[in-house]
């Protein structure tokens, strides 16, 4: 039943992302760079083509360019994924934030490919940090989310 929910909410915020449909499902490379922020068939089949011609994707993994970081994936992906997440669900992932336990910290998990326990005791031990302010935003606190994640 959580996999069904965490599937289920994983779709929604992806169908909330239209600005990255095209980079996001067709990878790094200058197609994709080239038709960014359109979604549909035609500019993925477009985006696809021209990286598959140029065989530019290659270089951007190696360089870290054309939209890539040095480990091969597209750059903001997964952060825009947990910012769109955190700007519908805020008040919900603070509550659950501040117990180390809730539904929000498991599909953020989910999101992050990261595992739930973990997430979820470093949320907690650094809820101050993810939440410096009561005037929080959602950028922030995804800014402040991956920087707790990444020590």
């Amino acid at each position: 039943m959580k996999k069904l929910y965490l599937a289920s909410a994983l779709a929604v915020v992806m169908a909330f992302s239209s600005n990255a449909m095209a980079v996001d499902s067709t990878g790094c490379g200058l197609g994709s760079m080239a038709w960014r922020g359109q979604s549909g068939v035609v500019p993925q089949i477009l985006a696809v083509t021209t990286n598959g011609t140029f065989g530019n994707q290659t270089f951007g993994i190696s360089s870290g360019t054309s939209g890539c970081d040095q480990n091969g994936r597209v750059t903001g992906g997964t952060q825009r994924m947990v910012l769109n997440f955190l700007e519908n669900n805020m008040e919900q992932y603070a509550l659950d934030a501040s117990r180390g336990e809730g539904e929000t910290l498991d599909t953020l998990a989910g999101i992050m490919e990261v595992d739930k326990n973990e997430l979820a005791t470093k949320v907690h031990d650094n809820f101050a940090l993810i939440f410096p302010h009561d005037d929080v935003d959602a950028v922030e606190v995804t800014l402040n989310l991956f920087k707790v994640m990444n020590a």
